[in-house]
């Protein structure tokens, strides 16, 4: 019975985690990573493990970071089962769309330009078949707190994580030759006392494997964070410019079209606020939403039940069409935009944030997330210029970031969180290593483990 790590080891991107009990092998995540070139390199290379020896994956969530490879384990010779909630499997069908699409994209400019950054690396990482292909291995749905007996010995309980629509910390029971343990995958812990979603859930374990994004930071409080977004949207307004967040399509952005419908019957922001979802992943993603009530929290149901959408306001407009995406730049203020990507590695967002980060007027507003090597982290670190699509922009818009927005527990909701799972074994995950640190010294006498990509520990 061993325990093997294959991503998010020391970094925040790329989870994947490997479970060998009684003969079987289960895959916990098979995630992208996402950061700079050196990253992106990363998911080419092998997975540490044969793929066709797996025989069940069990996602956690449908962020890219979590599912993101699973075309390229199907690709490379997985053929088992893969396990994930109801609402996961829909927004993961339309997330590895979406980011097959994005890889052929790149291949083709690669091609065009003549652009290679090493051997084979012309090809399109998978494509929109090896994307299709892959959704012939989903089976089984998870319902909460329902245990799934995938092998003899082997039982598996997805638990509501609160952070995302579908989200899960993943329970295995294991027994091996008269031996049992119980071990947590955390995946993505979201925050307690959220508008939409439930808090997460956490149970006692022997060995729990736990995210620790801000392992070393407390967030805003979220009433401070909704009071700084109102500030920020109706003071841009005043000087004559446009609000630009690039935006995560799974949560970040229906929980900001909330607040913002909120602001608006409250006249905390102006009657007149346009707002414009320049996503199809996100506008895809917000009509999945109505389809799961098993996921939302109890006041989400209630806007549901009287007939309300709790996503919709006046001035929104939601922009499947490239034709109307590039409209939105002869709107010269009084717009909030809201466009992927997340950490503005790709998407629409790039093309807002060329239009608008040279204009003083303007402002960017960073509600999420941002690893190292991304232009959101360039952006948010002070860069007085950035380069987006050959040209040289000035960073002249102001730069706003709000961190109670995140959908990831901070350092306290983690202790909350880790506490109930009074483990003899805490390894510690998807964080970078000075968050994994403080989060570490805050648990000082716990047996705490950091691992090295492909390291192994025995339960």
């Amino acid at each position: 019975m061993k325990l093997s790590f294959h991503g998010a080891d020391r970094d925040v991107t790329g989870s994947c985690h490997l479970v060998e009990c009684a003969g079987h092998r289960i895959l916990i995540d098979c995630g992208m990573y996402q950061g700079g070139r050196e990253l992106s390199e990363d998911n080419s290379e092998s997975f540490g493990f044969d793929p066709a020896a797996i025989d069940v994956v069990l996602l956690t969530h449908a962020h890219l970071d979590h599912c993101g490879r699973l075309p390229l384990l199907v690709k490379r010779g997985f053929h088992g089962e893969v396990v994930t909630t109801a609402a996961s499997r829909e927004l993961i069908r339309l997330v590895l769309l979406d980011s097959a699409h994005l890889h052929e994209e790149e291949a083709r400019y690669r091609a065009r330009h003549g652009r290679k950054h090493g051997p084979g690396e012309d090809a399109a990482l998978y494509g929109v078949l090896d994307a299709l292909n892959s959704f012939e291995y989903f089976g089984r749905s998870a319902t909460y707190r329902q245990p799934l007996d995938l092998f003899p010995g082997i039982r598996a309980t997805f638990l509501d994580a609160g952070h995302i629509l579908g989200s899960a910390s993943v329970l295995l029971e294991l027994q091996e030759q008269g031996t049992r343990r119980r071990a947590l995958f955390s995946g993505d812990i979201g925050n307690a006392g959220r508008p939409l979603l439930r808090d997460p859930e956490s149970v006692a374990v022997d060995v729990v494997v736990m995210e620790t994004t801000y392992g070393d930071r407390l967030h805003k409080p979220l009433a401070a964070s909704v009071e700084e977004l109102y500030n920020v949207v109706t003071e841009t307004f005043a000087r004559g410019g446009n609000v630009v967040i690039p935006t995560f399509a799974l949560e970040r952005a229906q929980e900001l079209l909330y607040f913002l419908r909120e602001g608006q019957e409250q006249g905390r922001v102006p009657a007149s606020i346009k707002v414009f979802l320049d996503s199809p992943m996100a506008i895809s993603a917000t009509q999945i939403f109505e389809h799961h009530p098993e996921c939302y929290n109890t006041q989400l149901r209630s806007f549901f039940a009287s007939g309300r959408d709790p996503f919709r306001l006046p001035g929104l407009s939601f922009t499947r069409e490239v034709a109307d995406s590039k409209a939105i730049n002869n709107v010269a203020s009084g717009a909030v935009i809201m466009a992927g990507s997340g950490m503005c590695t790709g998407g629409r967002v790039r093309h807002h944030l060329r239009s608008n980060l040279g204009r003083k007027e303007a402002s960017v507003l960073f509600v999420g997330y941002a690893a190292r090597g991304t232009l959101a982290r360039i952006i948010i670190d002070g860069a007085k210029k950035v380069r987006l699509f050959g040209d040289e922009i000035p960073v002249q818009a102001r730069v706003h970031t709000i961190g109670g927005f995140s959908a990831h527990a901070d350092q306290a909701e983690l202790l909350a969180w880790y506490a109930k799972t009074n483990a003899g074994t805490t390894i510690l995950v998807h964080g970078e290593e000075p968050a994994m640190k403080a989060f570490a010294a805050k648990i000082a006498g716990a047996h705490v483990l950091m691992p090295e990509r492909n390291q192994i520990v025995e339960l």
